[in-house]
């Protein structure tokens, strides 16, 4: 008995212990919790979302979805070659270019109206706390910090591991001059060294004026935020961005729901949606979108363009690598949406209709 209270204490302790790295960041406190208790998307203790919103789809249950990722064998969840990439020079992208470049998963380059924008960057070859569980596919990671231009702003859709990446944005401080997030990830980013003066945080349904005449709208998303055992305490947002003669939609995560069609209706037709398509489950279909509702979301927001992230870094679902785009693309029968699939480090140039090759399909 005495040796079972010992091993238990032990393993507490190493769970508390482990928690305490600086990696999991810290939860609102002092001025911007009271900020956010104030927000009308919080209540009960956490940020909700505007339909109810289960973690797991009805019939299913934690044990189900651990088992069927336990026993189900798939060998296609990640690539067993590299993937084909190519590596732009950032640096010399000049500002008169409206361009979108690709790292793989949610992390993308974006510039426009000659601003420069850092999506959600991962470039530490792994999603979570634990390296060895969620470790970026071969080829996926031809960019480090070191090749990222001074960037105008820093834009963190949410907290999720996959998406806020600790030693990332570490060794971005230096080159970043404006952070945007949802209320309560700026907590993160002042633990880890940001001046609270180079963040803005911003709840749903508000407008940053942004440099060179160009505004940036936050929109709703369904999804959820974390990093540690504690879930909802900081937003997860959707953007849209509005220059003066361009409207691209940043998705960041979420499943299927009506806000989708309300920013359509308010601030459509786009010139380009950047939408997740991957990591999804018939299981978890409330939080992040199945490919023919990426096709939905796509007709909703009235877009020109899409471009479908969220795939090609990392296996954080039971599906094969490949199945979102090979989804969607076979769905896809509407002649004026132009599926826009660069690879890897591919510069598109955002006023070109460009062709794109099916480099996936050469990938085993």
């Amino acid at each position: 008995m005495i040796t079972l209270i010992v091993v238990l204490l032990s393993l507490t302790l190493g769970v508390y212990l482990f928690l305490q790295q600086p990696k999991f960041g810290k939860l609102p406190s002092g001025a911007r919790l009271e900020r956010i208790k104030k927000s009308p998307n919080f209540r009960d203790g956490q940020f909700q979302n505007s339909s109810e919103t289960p973690d797991l789809t009805e019939g299913a249950s934690y044990f189900s979805v651990l088992k069927e990722f336990i026993f189900k064998e798939n060998t296609r969840v990640k690539p067993t070659t590299e993937l084909p990439a190519v590596k732009t020079d950032l640096h010399k992208i000049t500002p008169n270019e409206d361009v979108f470049i690709w790292f793989g998963h949610s992390s993308y380059f974006l510039q426009t109206n000659g601003i420069k924008f850092l999506i959600d960057p991962v470039f530490s070859g792994a999603a979570s706390p634990i390296r060895m569980t969620t470790k970026s596919f071969g080829g996926s990671d031809r960019y480090t910090t070191a090749d990222i231009p001074e960037i105008d702003y820093l834009i963190i859709t949410h907290d999720h591991w996959d998406h806020l990446d600790y030693e990332t944005v570490k060794n971005l401080k230096s080159k970043v001059k404006t952070v945007i997030c949802g209320l309560g990830v700026g907590e993160h980013l002042e633990y880890w060294g940001y001046d609270k003066s180079r963040i803005i945080e911003k709840d749903w349904h508000e407008t940053i004026e942004l440099i060179n005449n160009t505004k940036l709208h936050t929109t709703p998303a369904r999804h959820f935020s974390g990093r540690g055992l504690s879930r909802n305490k900081s937003l997860w947002l959707s953007f849209v961005l509005e220059t003066p003669d361009k409207r691209i939609f940043i998705g960041g995560d979420g499943g299927y729901d009506n806000h989708f069609k309300a920013i359509g209706q308010k601030f459509g037709p786009f010139d380009l949606a950047i939408i997740e398509c991957g990591q999804y489950d018939k299981n978890w279909k409330y939080i992040h979108l199945m490919p023919e509702e990426v096709l939905q979301v796509a007709e909703d927001l009235n877009t020109e363009k899409l471009i479908p992230v969220h795939w090609s870094k990392f296996s954080l679902a039971n599906h094969n690598w490949d199945e979102p785009i090979s989804r969607l693309e076979a769905l896809n029968d509407n002649p004026t949406l132009r599926l826009c699939t660069p690879m890897i480090g591919e510069k598109m140039n955002l006023d070109a209709n460009t062709t794109f090759t099916q480099w996936w399909k050469n990938v085993n």
